[in-house]
């Protein structure tokens, strides 16, 4: 077995697309029919963007035509704070590993690339959501979780908007 890590470039838009979509698809258990469309183009925009201003790195594997695998990370800025004082913070999304190859280290060298490029840009906070089969990866390699962090899903804005407005 002979894979290439390659760094993705405008030309993988369609494939950075797709593999997203399935990735997602496993992620929340969706069906193969579950409508993505509003995803695909929002994530073609998406890269189209981040690839051009340098916020989105994204590598694809490869043994020789046949698609092995991919991972990708967000650069973004917030306030800084005690604990990250420049404020700089990488996400990393879209670890996805076809199944032929799994269990062979195709992702956890992905991520080292990732966090490579992480650490060469001086970014300390690194994060990223853990599916069930990915966490076991993540946790060898240092990811620990978060404690303090919350979210407010779409079904609780929505109860809340209809608060404010009574």
């Amino acid at each position: 077995m002979h894979l290439v890590w390659k760094r993705a470039s405008f030309a993988d838009l369609d494939l950075l697309v797709s593999t997203r979509v399935e990735v997602l698809r496993a992620a929340n258990g969706l069906s193969p029919n579950a409508d993505m469309s509003e995803v695909e183009r929002q994530s073609a925009l998406y890269y189209k963007a981040a690839l051009a201003n340098d916020s989105h790195v994204a590598y694809l594997v490869f043994e020789g035509d046949v698609f092995a695998g991919a991972g990708g990370v967000s650069f973004f800025q917030v306030m800084p704070t005690y604990h990250n004082p420049t404020g700089r913070k990488a996400y990393i999304m879209n670890m996805y590993t076809a199944p032929a190859y799994r269990r062979q280290g195709v992702a956890r060298k992905t991520l080292d690339l990732l966090v490579r490029e992480c650490r060469q840009r001086g970014i300390a906070s690194i994060s990223l959501e853990a599916t069930p089969m990915g966490r076991p990866l993540y946790e060898s390699y240092g990811f620990v979780p978060m404690e303090n962090e919350m979210e407010l899903p779409l079904f609780a804005c929505e109860k809340t908007e209809s608060r404010l407005q009574s």
